[in-house]
């Protein structure tokens, strides 16, 4: 009985230190925007952390970021405010592109 219960305990041990790092995860490929005064500057992430708000890099209050595209193998959700705050957000999918009309500061992947 003890025996399998030490059993038990280790295989339990092991499979949690296995499943743990893989529950972490970057998501893989580019989260692409551009930035500035249309028709604007190219601008990106590349394999970003997932389930992390990500201030999007050179938007400003004055110029956020606009035409994103979502190469990466996660959904990305984009705030219109920086820390993934306030009521503007939109959902994309893996492989979404976006016009120029769809203003972001911010983004988190699933």
């Amino acid at each position: 009985m003890r025996l399998r219960n030490a059993a038990l305990a280790v295989a339990s041990a092991v499979a949690l230190v296995l499943a743990v790092p893989m529950s972490a995860n970057a998501a893989t490929g580019d989260f692409l925007y551009k930035v500035g005064p249309v028709p604007g500057v190219p601008a990106g992430i590349a394999d970003p952390e997932s389930g992390k708000c990500i201030n999007l890099p050179f938007t400003t209050e004055r110029d956020p970021g606009f035409a994103p595209e979502n190469f990466t193998n996660s959904t990305a959700t984009v705030f219109l405010g920086f820390d993934c705050s306030g009521d503007v957000f939109y959902v994309m999918n893996p492989g979404k592109r976006l016009g120029d009309r769809l203003k972001l500061r911010s983004v988190v992947f699933s």
